[in-house]
């Protein structure tokens, strides 16, 4: 008799550290990792919106690119809402994460900016040019400054994976300097650093600058880096996640994106 009470006790603590170590599929609490700006605000604007679906949204706020996903990772987060296509695309293929796009929610153009030069025009031989050391935004800050015909790319180079390296033509005769974290950019903004910095949206929103009127150059809003709810492929149905991305994608938070910024963060179907 002591020997089965014994078994039953350690096959019900299995179970019950099993049911600790995932997340029940029935709960009705989403938590979702996110930026501070502007990702965690709009969540909040979610939040009222979800708890008429039946829904509690628990948001936790991040300020780097790292932790989001290896939180979703391991279970930590049900979804997180952070980064775009491609760095999640790179994401994936560098750690081998198991994660799919649930959902594009909007973008966040991208900025040149300078202290120094109210246009590129002005911009002088041999100006240095700040960008951060996220790789995932090189192809797209050297898409940009070749629209702007300050560089030329290799022909045949994929746009969104160009690397410095893959400049053939720099007829100012630039300098990359491509060691920042970007969190710093608007700092080093502020600072006056270099000739041009290459600003993410969401950091130059939350340093309190206003992308619309302090860039002198912003991204065109038909850009592929969508900022996206990312999630574990194994919950991309999960009913939780649906009603997440149906609520962000809904008229009430689009309406309050354009609002709220301006066009400096432009929602998408």
């Amino acid at each position: 008799m002591k020997k089965l009470l014994t078994g039953i006790f350690f096959a019900v603590l299995v179970l019950a550290l099993a049911a600790c170590g995932g997340k029940d599929k029935d709960d009705k609490t989403i938590v979702v990792g996110a930026s501070n700006v502007p990702h965690a605000l709009i969540l909040e604007q979610a939040k009222p919106l979800l708890k008429e679906k039946g829904y509690d949204l628990k948001i936790e706020e991040y300020q780097d690119f790292v932790l989001p996903n290896k939180d979703l990772d391991v279970g930590t987060l049900d979804a997180n809402y952070f980064q775009h296509i491609p760095y999640l695309e790179g994401q994936i293929e560098d750690f081998e994460y198991d994660f799919v796009n649930a959902g594009a929610i909007h973008i966040e153009p991208i900025g040149i900016y300078s202290k120094k030069y109210k246009s590129l025009d002005e911009l002088p031989d041999g100006a240095t040019v700040l960008i951060s050391n996220s790789v995932a935004d090189h192809g797209r800050v050297l898409a940009m400054l070749e629209k702007e015909g300050l560089i030329t790319l290799a022909d045949g180079v994929e746009k969104v994976k160009a690397e410095l390296d893959d400049i053939v033509d720099n007829p100012k005769n630039l300098t990359f300097e491509a060691e920042y974290e970007p969190a710093l950019m608007p700092e080093l903004y502020k600072q006056d650093e270099g000739d041009l910095l290459l600003i993410n949206s969401n950091y130059a929103l939350d340093a309190g600058l206003k992308p619309l009127e302090d860039a002198i150059v912003l991204e065109e809003t038909d850009s592929p880096y969508v900022n996206v709810i990312a999630v574990r492929t194994e919950d991309e149905n999960n009913e939780a996640i649906k009603a997440l991305v149906a609520v962000l994608k809904s008229d009430e938070i689009q309406q309050f994106i354009l609002k709220e910024w301006e066009g400096s963060v432009v929602p998408v179907k």
